[in-house]
């Protein structure tokens, strides 16, 4: 199998470094594909409210975050006392590795490469638990048994960067399982909002199950990568541990202000689910009839990969058909090369995917396209060879 390439940048939007392993000039036109924000933007009224919160730039933020807890645990039925507010998703992860530091952790492959970080980063024994394609399934009665007692086991729904979603009734079974043997599940919802139709969060369960924490992100649906807000779902007791390893103020005073009208703005909620019914088959369907092999998406991205026959004793690349779920091991080499060649031919066509290297089961042989506005999905088809005219 191939291993992880550290040439290859470990997070989608940073065209620099791709560019340059291409020959390509640093200002080579791309449109982003890599990075899987809603293409609508932030809510148009996002500056203006930002202007008016500058004032209070000069105070402290408020120790509590009173406001946009209370705010968060509206939305999510729970206790203000089980919201923690944090510095975005990744320090929501970090803060949850931290509270387990020394301990022994389980992730579900393939997956967001930060929770390997974060466990690294404190000590904590991981195991990989792979999860094979194309459909990526999860059998919670055979995780379950497989838990060391005490693991900390994480897992994304919807998953990035497959684009999976992982059925409620499999959590709460797996949860039971887990409860069993001492581990916590941390689930993380940052890409729940894009799920259509609308799927209930996983937020009520939190009354029955004192062994999950959810990890929330507002980041991904309002678009706002650089504002640096999320926030973790827990029992009050969990809160209180995982709370003990944030610095202070460690959310900035316009980040938390955003909080309470973000989650009012229903109407941009609905504006998303709009374009994503209308907009999601028809990419799907598009890529499908450029001759790539695509994973149903429940997200506002696709996992793809060219849909080739291969010669597994040579590794040579024989002709364009569909390939089932068994590939074998040592057909990936070959596969990730021509993934790299799709790469490279959609990069110099002005299209910037985000490669998977790094992604383990992945390993370079897949591409993850996001989900944009119609005229950049329509320009990405044309890439193919396969689109529509504009």
């Amino acid at each position: 199998m191939t291993t992880h390439d550290a040439t290859w940048p470990s997070h989608g939007g940073q065209a620099g470094p791709l560019l340059a392993r291409f020959g390509l000039p640093p200002d080579h036109p791309l449109h982003d594909f890599s990075t899987n924000l809603n293409p609508l933007g932030p809510p148009d009224w996002v500056p203006s409210r930002l202007a008016a919160a500058a004032d209070g730039l000069v105070h402290y933020p408020a120790p509590d975050y009173r406001t946009a807890r209370e705010a968060i645990a509206c939305q999510a039925g729970v206790a203000m006392e089980q919201v923690l507010l944090t510095n975005g998703g990744a320090e929501a992860i970090f803060l949850v590795a931290a509270a387990h530091a020394g301990g022994r952790a389980a992730i579900v492959q393939p997956t967001f490469n930060e929770y390997a970080r974060a466990c690294r980063a404190f000590g904590l024994a991981v195991d990989d638990i792979q999860l094979p394609p194309p459909d990526f399934s999860l059998d919670p009665e055979r995780l379950g048994v497989s838990l060391t007692p005490g693991t900390l086991l994480w897992l994304c729904r919807p998953n990035n960067p497959t684009a999976t979603l992982v059925p409620r009734e499999t959590v709460e079974r797996l949860l039971t399982l887990a409860a069993a043997r001492g581990c916590r599940v941390v689930i993380d919802e940052a890409f729940i909002d894009f799920v259509t139709p609308p799927q209930e969060g996983l937020a009520p369960l939190l009354a029955r199950f004192d062994n999950l924490v959810l990890l929330r992100s507002l980041t991904k649906l309002y678009a706002l990568p650089g504002l640096r807000v999320g926030y973790l779902l827990a029992s009050e007791s969990m809160v209180r541990n995982i709370k003990a390893y944030q610095p202070p103020w460690s959310v900035n005073h316009l980040a938390a202000e955003l909080v309470a009208p973000l989650l009012a703005d229903t109407a941009f909620l609905a504006r998303t689910r709009q374009w994503l019914t209308g907009e999601r088959p028809r990419l799907q369907a598009g890529l499908a009839a450029a001759g790539l092999e695509v994973i149903p998406s429940r997200a506002n991205f696709f996992l793809v990969r060219p849909a080739i026959e291969v010669e597994a004793t040579a590794g040579q690349v024989q002709h364009r058909r569909p390939v089932d779920g068994s590939i074998q091991a040592l057909m990936t080499e070959a596969i990730a090369l021509t993934t790299e060649r799709l790469f490279e031919r959609l990069l110099r066509a002005g299209i910037l995917a985000r490669h998977t290297h790094g992604f383990p089961g992945l390993d370079g042989g897949w591409l993850r396209l996001a989900l944009r506005d119609r005229d950049s999905n329509t320009r990405l088809l044309g890439a193919l060879g396969e689109g529509e005219e504009s």
